[in-house]
């Protein structure tokens, strides 16, 4: 049988401080599960079909508050999972960069939300939650994995596109247009996510 030919030095040398590299990447990126997506999507979707009703319509703000919870508890939950099968929960290096991106934005959401219900002009609500969390989501996007961090910012693009989409529309249009982003975009993004992940793993 012939040899195999020789596997110079340096070919090896590259390759090793590829792995090393491509390790100490992934080590400091978090992996968003494309089943967050899924099923906040699906809380969004329930959400505005609550909302569409006669009775519902009188009480959006309280159903969109609920199901808001609702996803991001699911969400946070499944996060959780995932970092904890693929270690990071034993280092909270990348969960800690995640949680500091993500937050400030949401948190910022939830004060602005007070802030406009008592100054009676709900309207501005939705185009102010589906803004900031197009900013989180662009924010948290930077500490994602490389196979899925484009696709997890240009969801991010398209919650800001919506929320400046939605100060422009009357409020007529309001449940749909969150109903579009929350539940459409998430769902969509989710079986991206998903199928990228798999693709990798």
């Amino acid at each position: 049988m012939p040899s195999e030919a020789p596997v110079s030095i340096e070919t090896r040398a590259l390759g090793t401080l590829a792995y090393i590299r491509t390790s100490i990447e992934s080590s400091g990126s978090l992996v968003v599960p494309g089943t967050a997506g899924l099923l906040m999507g699906a809380t969004g979707l329930l959400a505005t079909v609550l909302a569409s009703t006669p009775l519902g319509a009188a009480h959006w703000l309280s159903i969109w508050l609920i199901a808001c919870l609702a996803a991001l508890m699911v969400g946070a939950a499944l996060m959780a999972r995932q970092a904890a099968q693929t270690g990071h929960a034993r280092y909270l290096g990348p969960v800690r960069k995640f949680l500091l991106c993500l937050c400030p934005a949401l948190l910022a959401g939830a004060v602005l939300t007070v802030v406009l219900w008592h100054a009676g002009i709900e309207t501005l609500i939705p185009g102010t939650w589906l803004l900031l969390y197009g900013c989180a989501v662009l924010s948290a996007s930077t500490v994602t994995i490389a196979s899925t961090r484009t696709l997890i910012a240009g969801m991010g693009a398209v919650f800001v596109v919506l929320g400046c989409a939605a100060y422009a529309l009357p409020s007529a249009d309001h449940n749909a247009i969150l109903g579009l982003g929350f539940g459409l975009v998430h769902i969509v993004s989710g079986l991206l996510i998903a199928r990228l992940t798999s693709h990798a793993g």
